[in-house]
């Protein structure tokens, strides 16, 4: 595999979790604001990964 490969793989698992912690910040929203807040803030900083990662696998 070469450096692209790598990076794309992370980029597809990196998403995957991203919506998962969209999906659930949405979810308990009216019940735990606390726990809604730390998902979104989680979710936030893999969104900051796959900026980076974008920017690395361009051509």
């Amino acid at each position: 595999m070469n450096r692209i490969d790598v990076i794309k793989s992370n980029q597809d698992k990196l998403i995957k979790r991203y919506k998962d912690l969209i999906e659930q910040a949405y979810n308990v929203r009216q019940t735990d604001s606390a726990l809604s807040d730390i998902s979104e803030y989680k979710a936030i900083k893999l969104l900051n990964k796959l900026h980076r990662l974008n920017f690395l696998s361009r051509k």
